[in-house]
């Protein structure tokens, strides 16, 4: 198993600034890709930014120029940094990782338990 902790969440006023942070433990596997969803209340989970162990990035339109993904895959952790925060990036932040088994293909999907991210307005 691929057990993933989240930190950094918080309060925070419209146009300020959060930095998440993602551990993972990850005995027996091997990390391809980590990075962060969100859900609001009502609403599906998607995609703020990935970034895989080859250092390529996929960020949502919505937050890009905004947010900044990266990762350190040698500490098996991930950061989001979240700029110029607006009310709707409100939403629990959910840490995300792709990894294989050694000796295996398949790729595993795991999550973290969530760190919410209150934007007052």
């Amino acid at each position: 198993q691929v057990q993933l902790v989240e930190s950094g969440g918080g309060l925070v006023q419209s146009g300020g600034s959060l930095k998440l942070s993602c551990v993972a433990s990850r005995a027996g596997f091997i990390i391809d890709t980590m990075g962060w969803y969100r859900q609001a209340p009502g609403k599906q989970r998607e995609l703020v930014a990935t970034i895989t162990s080859a250092d390529r990035t996929n960020v949502a339109d919505s937050v890009v120029g905004r947010f900044f993904v990266s990762g350190d895959f040698a500490k098996n952790s991930v950061y989001l940094v979240m700029n110029s925060l607006k009310a709707d990036d409100t939403a629990t932040y959910f840490c995300t990782s792709l990894a294989r088994r050694l000796g295996r293909s398949q790729l595993l999907n795991y999550w973290g338990p969530g760190t919410q991210v209150t934007v007052s307005s």
